[in-house]
C-alpha cells in the first residue's frame, strides 16, 4: 500500500483532486483507457471492455467506486465517451503525473488500479496490466465457458475447431459498440486508427442507416 500526492485530474465538470473522486467514498477503482491523441477511434480492447459496465451502482453498498481515466485531452475524452455511448464517469489525466505515476503514462497500455481514502490521504493498493485485467470482466469469463473457447491462436484445439489467426479478431470494434448504443448513427469503418489498435475487426464495416 503506497501513500499518493494530492493529484488534480479533470472530469466533466471540470478540475477535480483525486481524493473527491471518490465522491465521499471509501475505495475507488480505476481502469486506465489507452489513447491515441487525434485518433477517430480509440483502443479496440478498452472500448469494449469498458462497455459493459452499465450498472455500477451495485458498488455504492461496498463504499466504492469504479470510473474510467485516459490520458487524453477533456474534451477528446468526453466526446468519446458519448459517441461511443459509454456510461462510466471519465476522468482526464493528461495535465496531471498522475497516469505515468500509477504505471499508466501516455502511450502506455492499458491498466487497472485500486485506492483507499482516509479522510484526505489516498493510498494506491493493488494494481494490474494484461490479461490480470480479465478478472474485472464477465465476457472472457463466458466465453472460457464455450466449448470452442476464444479461438484464438494460442489455443490448442482440436484439428478442424474454428480458430483465428490473431487474438482479437472476435473483440467488438469501436464504431460497432457505438453502433449499439442510444443515439449514435455509426459510419463505415474508419483507417485513420492507429496501427498497433489495427485488428481484423477492421474488414466488419458499421452498420449504416
Amino acid at each position: 500500500m503506497v501513500e499518493l500526492p494530492d493529484y488534480t485530474l479533470v472530469g466533466e465538470h471540470g478540475p477535480v483532486r483525486l481524493v473527491d473522486v471518490f465522491q465521499g467514498r471509501r475505495q475507488l477503482i480505476t481502469y486506465h483507457h489507452m489513447w491515441e491523441v487525434g485518433a477517430e477511434w480509440q483502443c479496440f480492447g478498452c472500448t469494449s471492455y469498458t462497455a459493459q459496465f452499465t450498472r455500477l451502482e451495485f458498488l455504492e453498498p461496498y463504499d466504492a467506486r469504479y470510473v474510467i481515466v485516459a490520458q487524453a485531452p477533456t474534451d477528446e475524452l468526453l466526446a468519446y465517451r458519448d459517441r461511443v455511448g459509454n456510461r462510466m464517469e471519465w476522468y482526464s489525466t493528461y495535465d496531471s503525473p498522475f497516469g505515468a505515476d500509477v504505471d499508466a503514462p501516455r502511450g502506455g497500455a492499458f491498466a487497472a488500479d485500486v485506492f483507499l481514502r482516509d479522510g484526505d490521504t489516498v493510498y494506491r493498493t493493488w494494481h494490474t496490466t494484461g490479461r490480470g485485467s480479465e478478472q474485472l470482466t464477465h465476457t472472457f469469463e463466458l466465453v472460457d465457458l464455450l466449448p470452442y473457447g476464444r479461438q484464438e491462436a494460442w489455443q490448442d484445439a482440436p484439428e478442424g475447431w474454428p480458430q483465428d489467426e490473431g487474438t482479437s479478431v472476435r473483440w467488438l470494434a469501436p464504431w460497432e459498440v457505438a453502433a449499439g448504443s442510444a443515439g449514435y448513427r455509426a459510419g463505415a469503418c474508419a483507417s485513420s486508427g492507429p496501427p498497433h489498435f489495427a485488428s481484423s475487426s477492421c474488414s466488419r464495416a458499421a452498420p449504416t442507416v
